[in-house]
């Protein structure tokens, strides 16, 4: 396989039948009870702005309103904060299923490429533990839980980084 076809992101799924968004271990460094917070940035100084949005569905297209996402990640350090909440929280996603996390993006860390870490939780219902990784990585292929099925959509801009993603629920 030449260079370019391995470095082609999988597109994130447009549904309508599309397989649910897989399942991926929580990790080391999840923390219950995080507090509201769609903005992360003034948890750090300094770092490249991200902005990460996205949508709720369900594998037939259907959107997932009031969904709980709870996200965590580490900062330009690749450290994780196990005393408070820095780079954690949690937000709502709206009546659409569209959501929006304001953070900056994660550094590298040994034996990891660069991800962010979510549970996304419908209304009453189960709850999936996932990763999302960055498209054209180095490291992608290194890291033994990287998912390409877990790609965003990224771009870079003055402002900094934007990338989107559609969570797939099989509800």
């Amino acid at each position: 396989m030449d260079i370019e076809a391995r470095l082609t992101p999988t597109p994130t799924v447009k549904c309508n039948g599309t397989p649910p968004t897989p399942e991926q271990q929580e990790g080391p460094y999840y923390k219950p009870d995080t507090p509201h917070k769609p903005n992360f940035r003034a948890d750090v100084d300094g770092g490249t702005p991200l902005l990460l949005h996205g949508s709720v569905v369900t594998s037939d297209g259907k959107r997932v309103g009031k969904a709980l996402l709870d996200f965590w990640q580490v900062g330009d350090e690749g450290e994780y904060d196990e005393e408070g909440f820095r780079l954690r929280g949690h937000l709502f996603a709206d009546d659409d299923g569209k959501w929006q996390l304001e953070t900056v993006l994660p550094a590298v860390y040994p034996g990891r490429t660069r991800h962010v870490h979510v549970k996304v939780q419908p209304p009453g219902g189960e709850v999936l533990t996932t990763m999302l990784y960055f498209p054209l990585e180095r490291r992608n292929h290194l890291d033994k839980y990287y998912r390409p099925e877990c790609l965003m959509d990224v771009t870079d801009s003055p402002e900094g980084w934007n990338a989107s993603f559609t969570f797939v629920l099989d509800i």
